[in-house]
């Protein structure tokens, strides 16, 4: 059954990853409707805008608001999965590098955050540099925030194996990450030899990936809006006590290991 207390974070990464979609699709919307106009930001042969093109016309408070409204209920949704974890709610953590590497992803996520809203602020027009520089900001943050979660989580699995949806959001942001890195570097290399059509396209691309990225937040919340979720003493006792026997069965079984390590 769901406990409805807590069905609230579920929402969080929804009402983020809709934001987020809804804004690119408004956005694209337009310049399709518009006659897909070739904007002053543009190069000359560019056929296809990117977002900060579209974003630094008449529809810059829209994308002001939609970068604002989607990293904070992002951000909310960091904190809210370190709340869980510290109350039980979701799996703990086990150890003091499960926790730092859960307070650097919220560290860099916040860093993504500022990135993402100020260019928005900063237009491609008026502050080319600054907005650039803003946009490497972005994709960096959430970027390296990614990875620390998927360290903290690939840490708890071997804690708690029984719980597979550990393992399946694992498996997702990590690939999240592959093939943002991917997409980011050939995004960087098309931008500055002048191959702006592929580059937009790659933009469009990326933005849309993020929105599964932040959906993945709400697979992780889960388990916290069921009943029976809530971790007991005893069995943090017992948890405790699995690593001293996984070392052992690890050295006749190095196989067994893998996931864990």
């Amino acid at each position: 059954m769901l406990d409805l207390k807590y069905v609230f974070f579920c929402m969080l990464p929804v009402v983020s990853a809709f934001t987020w979609l809804g804004m690119l699709l408004a956005m694209f919307i337009v310049w399709q409707l518009e006659g897909s106009p070739h904007y002053v930001s543009m190069e000359p042969n560019q056929r296809i805008a990117y977002i900060s093109d579209i974003g630094a016309q008449g529809l810059q408070p829209l994308f002001i608001a939609g970068a604002c409204v989607t990293t904070i209920f992002l951000d909310l949704s960091f904190a809210a999965e370190r709340w869980l974890r510290h109350t039980g709610r979701l799996a703990k953590n086990m150890g003091k590098t499960e926790k730092v590497l859960s307070a650097l992803s919220i560290f860099f996520a916040v860093l993504g955050t500022a990135g993402l809203i100020l260019l928005s602020i900063f237009d491609t027009v008026s502050h080319p540099r600054l907005h650039d520089g803003f946009l490497l900001l972005f994709i960096g943050g959430y970027i390296i925030s990614a990875i620390c979660i998927c360290a903290e989580y690939q840490r708890l699995g071997r804690h708690f194996r029984q719980h597979r949806i550990l393992r399946a959001s694992f498996w997702m942001k990590l690939s999240f990450i592959i093939v943002e890195v991917l997409l980011a570097a050939v995004f960087i290399g098309t931008s500055f030899t002048s191959h702006k059509n592929i580059a937009a396209v790659l933009e469009w691309i990326i933005a849309l990936i993020f929105t599964l990225y932040i959906l993945t937040f709400f697979v992780d919340f889960l388990p916290a809006s069921r009943n029976h979720q809530k971790i007991t003493n005893t069995e943090m006792s017992l948890l405790m006590e699995r690593p001293r026997y996984d070392a052992a069965r690890d050295a006749q079984h190095p196989e067994a290991g893998l996931w864990r390590r």
